[in-house]
């Protein structure tokens, strides 16, 4: 198969996105890479190559490095999960794909998730090759990595690009398969790693991984989506069960087992039956796909101690104050890029398209109004809303706002949706425990953040 060179698309922020279109099939198959990824190196391993040439004999395959890593701009801070669901749209934009199919393994599809979730219209279908929306275990969720993971993962990050990093690779896929990589494959994953990033981005990336949780985005997911699991192996068949009982449009197939490929031959085999199931289902997803419902992150502001403020300081000043402070909140939304839903008196209401510029967005708020001798108080939340003509409503909309309420002078509380999609964004958060909202189903745990 002829692959063309890899170019480049330039983000707002002046980092270089690196992408490559291969193939020319009347689908557009976007596939994001979960742990390697270098768009010159993933095509000179077996493997990789038979699957990304079987995607795209059937569709246009679209593939891009995510920033920090490959062939993207280098010199960049771990990006979020709203950062890299942005750039993957940049991408789309740029190669005029408005009805693609987004599919990954593991970790990689969670900002096809929450591109799918926000804007479902340009997303035609979801393809999820063993889906992990938590890679760590929890009370409610006993699959993933414990402490002893962990512990060891983070040891073998030490030795990342190197070959006794692709030498722990190898017994881990001995362990897992039956079977030791050839010389010739762990030679490739230690280049691989390499020229995917530097030992402190793996390291950032995979502790953002740990922190990450996308289960809160999976009801908001209305694309038809495939879930695809190995048969026999129990864990990854559970957690796929799992994530297929919290999205709304999700089928689950079980492909058989067959050994891991160990050249060429091998791999076009192995491969065979997962491209049966993404071509089958892919043909069957609808061509265009609505919903009046979008997932969305909500900012509830509102100045404390109002009436008092206003009892001192008269009508006429009151106005005044009023006035400034709704030109500082617009123009920390203009900033952000928030999109003003409503203002009461001295509140607001703003929806974003993503967790992690609706807090900064807050933070601003707050630092700003302080010179005008007031302070507000603010709450966050991501949730799936209905659109009631062009406005979120319904019961996210109602949590963020009960979520603001408890929040005391110039502090900005999110829930814990809001925590787990924001890893890598620099925040910290203190739990304040779990609480009722008033209207609102069951307890929710809410957080401060600093």
């Amino acid at each position: 198969m002829d692959v063309p060179d890899p170019k480049y698309v330039k983000a707002e922020d002046g980092a270089y996105i690196a992408y490559q279109v291969v193939g020319d099939g009347p689908v557009d198959v976007a596939w994001l890479f979960d742990f390697t990824g270098n768009l010159d190196c993933v095509w000179e391993y077996v493997a990789e190559y038979e699957w990304y040439s079987s995607l795209a004999s059937f569709g246009r395959l679209i593939l891009h490095d995510r920033r920090g890593t490959g062939l993207s701009s280098r010199d960049r801070p771990v990006p979020n999960l709203e950062t890299r669901a942005a750039d993957l749209r940049l991408v789309l934009d740029k190669v005029n794909s408005d009805q693609t199919v987004i599919g990954a393994y593991y970790e990689g599809l969670s900002p096809g998730l929450m591109l799918a979730a926000s804007q479902p219209d340009r997303i035609r279908a979801l393809v999820w090759w063993h889906p992990w929306p938590k890679t760590t275990r929890a009370p409610d969720y006993p699959w993933g990595e414990g402490p002893e993971e962990i512990r060891t993962a983070r040891e073998m990050l030490v030795h990342w690009g190197s070959i006794e990093w692709a030498l722990d690779w190898a017994d881990t896929q001995e362990r897992a398969n039956g079977f030791r990589p050839s010389q010739d494959d762990i030679r490739w994953m230690a280049k691989a790693t390499r020229n995917t990033c530097t030992p402190d981005m793996a390291a950032a990336l995979t502790e953002m991984w740990w922190q990450t949780d996308v289960r809160g985005l999976l009801p908001a997911v209305q694309t038809p989506s495939l879930l695809l699991a190995e048969e026999g192996e129990s864990e990854t068949g559970a957690v796929a069960d799992h994530v297929a009982s919290l999205m709304p449009n999700a089928t689950v197939e079980r492909v058989p087992r067959a050994t891991r490929p160990r050249n060429s031959a091998e791999a076009a085999t192995w491969y065979r039956p997962y491209r049966r199931a993404v071509e089958q289902f892919i043909g069957l997803a609808p061509h265009a796909f609505a919903t009046d419902t979008v997932l969305a992150t909500v900012l509830f502001t509102d100045i404390v101690g109002s009436t008092a403020h206003q009892a001192v300081l008269g009508d006429h000043e009151w106005k005044e104050l009023v006035e400034h402070h709704h030109a500082t909140v617009r123009q920390a939304l203009h900033t952000w890029r928030g999109v003003e839903n409503d203002t009461a008196g001295d509140g607001f209401y703003a929806t974003f398209d993503g967790p992690a510029r609706a807090i900064h967005c807050a933070h601003q708020i707050r630092d700003a109004v302080r010179s005008l001798g007031i302070e507000i108080r603010a709450g966050v939340h991501t949730g799936e809303c209905e659109l009631v003509d062009g406005k979120c409503a319904g019961i996210s909309v109602s949590i963020g706002a009960r979520i603001a309420a408890r929040a005391r002078p110039s502090q900005v509380l999110v829930s814990q949706t809001v925590k787990d999609l924001v890893a890598g964004s620099g925040f910290t958060f203190q739990s304040i425990g779990e609480h009722e909202l008033k209207g609102v189903p069951e307890h929710w745990r809410i957080y401060d953040v600093a």
